[in-house]
């Protein structure tokens, strides 16, 4: 009996433990509403559901304590379907699923990443109180492993893009991982 109180217990802590270690995803919609009210970046993840890199970037960059730290404290994350049939309310406009025969594309999805229909592609924004865009979205195509998603994550989040080059941060920046060899 004893045993079995004990593995529960176990069990119990292990499951508490993995739920602190995901990136606290949420609606396109929540994003910007909490966004207004306690001014944050909002990183999202542009996918579809048969996209392989998509899947690969899920179990091994956002599922790096690292990564789900940073973005946990740093930002609101969204998950955005890229064919998803769900309207979604932005600026007034409501976007919608765009048909073209049996396929097609979400608005929200091509206009984020003007046009370019690439997945993965991780987009930043920022928006203010009215639900304005403070800047214009800064869309990152393709697979990013943890390192180079650390990178990017802290290049975007400092601001350091509106003082200095890419480059240049790339140079001074601190990765939170050992050096490869």
């Amino acid at each position: 009996m004893r045993f079995l109180l004990s593995a529960f217990f176990v069990l119990l802590l292990s499951q508490s433990i993995q739920a602190q270690e995901k990136i606290h995803w949420m609606s396109f919609e929540e994003a910007i509403t909490k966004s207004k009210k306690e001014p944050r970046k909002i990183f999202i993840d542009v996918y579809t559901d048969w996209c392989g890199w998509c899947k690969k970037m899920d179990r091994s960059t956002f599922s790096d304590p690292s990564i789900v730290k940073y973005v946990n404290e740093n930002y609101y994350a969204v998950k955005l379907n890229a064919e998803s049939r769900k309207g979604i309310q932005f600026q007034g406009t409501t976007y919608d699923f765009i048909s073209q025969g049996g396929k097609g594309y979400h608005e929200l999805a091509a206009t984020l990443l003007n046009g370019k229909m690439s997945f993965p592609t991780t987009v930043f924004i920022m928006v203010n109180k009215k639900e304005q865009l403070l800047a214009e979205p800064v869309p990152v195509p393709g697979f990013q492993d943890k390192k180079s998603m650390h990178l990017i994550l802290s290049f975007i989040e400092e601001g350091a893009f509106e003082n200095v080059s890419f480059n240049d941060y790339k140079e001074k920046y601190t990765s939170p991982y050992p050096k490869s060899k």
